[in-house]
């Protein structure tokens, strides 16, 4: 079973940067894709980024094209998010998952082998 962890959240002024992290552990970690996905009070979960093991396929929703960039060190075993020209938007709490399959397979639906870190705040002033 694949647990995750993530951290780097925190506060920050408009067009400044954040790093969040996603620790995974488990077994099999090849086979799953890793992304971001984000949820504000009173919104629906959005997706965010995704990545496949090799880091050959990546996606990113909408709202991170240009701005964020998703990354995956497979020896550490963890994604990284590096958001740039953040927006108060972009406040949200900020959640790590995993799934087997391909990366459209994350950003868009979800399996017997989903996973869901707890999340990581990311507050952006005006």
């Amino acid at each position: 079973q694949v647990r995750l962890a993530e951290s780097g959240g925190g506060f920050v002024k408009s067009g400044g940067s954040l790093s969040l992290s996603c620790a995974a552990s488990g077994s099999v970690l090849s086979a799953y894709a890793m992304g971001w996905f984000r949820q504000a009070p009173g919104k629906e979960r959005e997706f965010v980024a995704a990545i496949d093991w090799s880091g050959g396929s990546i996606l990113y929703g909408d709202a991170a094209k240009g701005r964020f960039t998703i990354s995956r060190d497979k020896v550490k075993n963890t994604v990284t998010l590096q958001m740039n020209g953040l927006k108060p938007e972009d406040t949200a709490t900020y959640l790590c998952k995993a799934d087997r399959g391909s990366v459209p397979g994350l950003a868009y639906g979800s399996s017997e082998y989903t996973r869901w870190g707890q999340g990581t705040q990311v507050t952006v002033s005006s």
